[in-house]
């Protein structure tokens, strides 16, 4: 049977582009691939007939043979030695590849084996006042730099890096899973696509070296314990010519003496006297901005709580700063003195003639657990 014309078989015309013969290709394969027509009978033949077309018609030298002379002007050994091969046809992993190499990085002139930067982290303890006010500081990180002694081609002082024998410079290898063909990096290179015979004593043909390197972080006002500062492209070096990553430095606060940080606002213990619970009177307390006074009223109990409105922190996210909030705690007097023991004995006996005056909680108490017997 004589052979149809290639342009015919493609469904393009004779002046269609290098992409138009491959689109039409790619949906031929797809439509025709014995592996996904295991019941058709022809299907291998309408394969092996747009394969033969698109290898002749990819092909510049090929093409203008048989746009001069047709068929007769193609080598059709050779080129049914190259759709026989495998069988007569190539895995499907392969037309999988053909068709979707370009989108995933892993097609022909593929640059798979450029990656980008890893990034980093740096952890940075600050103390609560520089979360609230914010403040700009300097680091220093360990990073990956060029080596100088190769000036980062990893090679020894007169010799060059070879092409990787085992992936041809191409960075991967196919590997054949069940029908499919999957490309990974390269064992041998590791994807760089080159090998060194004699590598660099200084980087051991890396073509990197280990270096500190010195940074200005600037920490905003506001930042909260886990918030991170991002600095775009302060991360670890590219290969092949890959973007670096970013380095991403991690607040943590260290702890208070007096406050405790919740969100946007502050928490702080006001220890009391008995005397000054009892009677009332204007305490000092310190906030973030300074001093601040607090008027306790008379017969004020442990526990009750004091808020300073403004008085907490502006978050980053935040529009107006949240608040403190004090805890009185009314403390018991230690080391007293025999005088000091004495008041209290006449003032606890002077208390207990009138419990439910003086002391309305004890009282209550009491009660409460004389039922809990008696019941």
């Amino acid at each position: 049977m004589a052979k149809r014309d290639f342009y015919e078989v493609l469904g393009v015309n004779r002046d269609a582009s290098e992409e138009d013969i491959k689109k039409a290709y790619r949906k031929l394969a797809m439509k025709w691939h014995p592996d996904r027509n295991p019941d058709n009978p022809k299907a291998e033949e309408h394969f092996k007939e747009a394969k033969e077309a698109y290898e002749v018609l990819s092909d510049a030298q090929k093409r203008g043979a048989y746009d001069q002379y047709g068929h007769a002007g193609v080598d059709q050994q050779a080129g049914m030695a190259g759709a026989g091969a495998a069988g007569g046809f190539g895995g499907f992993g392969d037309i999988f590849n053909d068709i979707f190499g370009d989108i995933f990085g892993g097609g022909r002139g593929g640059r798979s084996n450029v990656f980008r930067g890893a990034d980093l982290r740096y952890n940075l303890e600050i103390a609560l006042e520089q979360a609230a006010h914010g403040f700009e500081t300097r680091i220093r990180i360990p990073t990956m730099a060029p080596c100088e002694t190769c000036h980062g081609s990893g090679a020894k002082a007169g010799t060059q890096p070879q092409t990787c024998p085992t992936c041809r410079g191409a960075g991967q290898v196919r590997v054949s899973q069940g029908p499919f063909s999957i490309a990974q990096t390269c064992p041998r290179c590791h994807g760089a696509g080159k090998i060194m015979p004699h590598p660099c004593a200084t980087c051991g043909g890396s073509g990197r070296v280990k270096h500190q390197k010195t940074l200005s972080v600037k920490i905003p006002a506001g930042v909260d314990e886990g918030d991170r500062v991002r600095l775009s492209g302060e991360g670890e070096p590219g290969v092949n010519g890959g973007p670096p990553g970013d380095l991403y430095v991690q607040v943590h606060i260290k702890p208070h003496a007096v406050f405790q940080r919740d969100h946007d606002d502050l928490h702080c213990e006001m220890p009391i006297s008995i005397a000054t619970a009892a009677l009332g009177g204007d305490i000092e307390i310190p906030t973030l901005e300074g001093s601040a006074r607090i008027k306790v009223p008379a017969e004020t109990q442990s526990g009750k709580t004091f808020r300073l409105r403004g008085k907490g922190i502006k978050g980053v996210r935040s529009h107006t700063p949240g608040d403190l909030f004090c805890h009185v705690v009314v403390e018991t007097p230690v080391s007293l003195t025999s005088r000091q023991k004495e008041l209290l004995h006449e003032f606890e006996a002077i208390s207990q003639k009138d419990v439910a005056r003086h002391n309305p909680r004890s009282k209550s108490w009491l009660d409460k657990v004389r039922e809990f017997f008696e019941g």
